[in-house]
């Protein structure tokens, strides 16, 4: 397994789940879940598993579950997977589009 460890700036309360560019050296990521009992951490779970395309039980949240301030942690069967993810998540970090994932 590969593991991705990404740096997440959270802002629950959004209209829609969706990358939103760089907040300092981590990921800006609107949510559009509330921030109460975990609503806000299983939607941004949801979001990363489907905008990188891997199961749900592949991501989990490695620190922050009370913040703004996370990590997610996101396996990835093999390197080239997470390569694949790795430009992705850089492609969000430069403001570019495709960080949407509707319905979460």
């Amino acid at each position: 397994m590969h593991l991705l460890k990404l740096p997440i700036h959270a802002t629950p309360g959004a209209r829609r789940t969706e990358a939103a560019g760089a907040h300092g050296q981590a990921l800006r990521v609107r949510l559009a879940a509330p921030p109460v009992d975990g609503k806000a951490n299983a939607a941004l779970i949801a979001w990363a598993a489907a905008a990188l395309g891997v199961p749900r039980a592949q991501v989990e949240l490695l620190h922050g579950a009370s913040g703004r301030q996370k990590v997610l942690g996101v396996r990835f069967d093999d390197a080239a997977a997470l390569a694949a993810a790795q430009a992705q998540v850089a492609q969000w970090l430069a403001g570019g589009a495709d960080g949407q994932s509707g319905g979460y």
